[in-house]
């Protein structure tokens, strides 16, 4: 095993969720090129620049593509935290948040033919415009010990309380046998970006428990309505403090290059690199 490949033990969760060619020539080691994309979201460089060791860079792409398109990766994660549910390993106090990545120039090309990028083609692809160019921001939800439930991608200027209710609602863990997927977190932890009345209604619609501080022109608001302002919502410090580990989280997701800078022009396929790393989080921690 060379540095940036699949361990053993990674490659045995993984490749019983490898589609399975029945007929045609023979292809190209499958390990092989599950190697050469880990190789390539790790460092961050070109599909042309993937090392001969890997096979035809037009083959690994081709092949991620596919899987991209398919949901391999995300059946891959489902399953594995399927397993880490049933053996009672999964923390449901739940925390959210987002990071926003920079777009490489590569990956700011996507639109119509001639490389021309509407408005629209930006939006479909996660792609936002700011100051400091095209950016897209990661929402994401992960359990009590730093590892991803749950992936959200949207263009960097969204705001993070929009994307609250469809991230928590893209939660699914499936059950080893009988039983509906689990959705439902014990409670979530949020920072002040999601304090906002709907989505604490919308949590204790759901009956889910959350520590979100309130922000302190709310605070202020609702000391000005006097007794008609209502009760302030609950919050326990104890709580909060592990709020670090979705931050832990984040760091090590950026410590794939790939991830650290979009250099995928579909939003697929960024969103599958994001999830081929959530999957590899999750094995090192099983």
């Amino acid at each position: 095993m060379r540095r940036h490949e699949l361990t053993d033990s990674e490659w045995e969760l993984l490749a019983p969720l490898i589609p399975r060619a029945v007929t045609g020539r023979p292809r190209v080691e499958d390990r092989k090129i599950i190697n050469g994309m880990v190789y390539k979201i790790r460092t961050g460089i070109s599909w042309r620049d993937l090392p001969p060791r890997y096979g035809p860079w037009k083959t690994v792409y081709t092949r991620f593509r596919r899987y991209a398109l398919d949901g391999v990766f995300t059946r891959a994660l489902q399953q594995i935290q399927a397993q880490a549910d049933t053996a009672g390993d999964i923390d449901w106090l739940v925390q959210i948040d987002s990071t926003v990545v920079r777009a490489h120039q590569h990956a700011a090309g996507t639109g119509r033919k001639g490389g021309t990028t509407t408005r629209t083609n930006r939006n479909d692809h996660a792609l936002g415009r700011s100051r400091g160019g095209l950016t897209t921001k990661i929402h994401l939800a992960c359990d009590g010990k730093g590892r991803p439930l749950a992936i959200l991608l949207t263009p960097g200027q969204r705001h993070d309380s929009i994307c609250a209710r469809p991230l928590l609602e893209r939660i699914r863990v499936p059950r080893i046998g009988p039983g509906r997927p689990r959705c439902k977190p014990d409670q979530v932890v949020a920072d002040k970006a999601y304090s906002s009345r709907g989505f604490r209604a919308y949590l204790r619609q759901r009956g889910i428990a959350h520590v979100i501080p309130e922000k302190t022109d709310q605070r202020r608001h609702r000391h000005n309505r006097g007794r008609h302002g209502g009760r302030p919502p609950g919050f326990d410090q104890e709580i909060y403090r592990r709020r670090n580990m979705i931050e832990r989280c984040f760091n090590r997701l950026k410590g794939f290059r790939g991830i650290a800078t979009r250099y995928e022009k579909t939003a697929t396929s960024y969103e599958a690199a994001v999830t081929l790393a959530s999957f590899l989080l999750w094995a090192r921690s099983v």
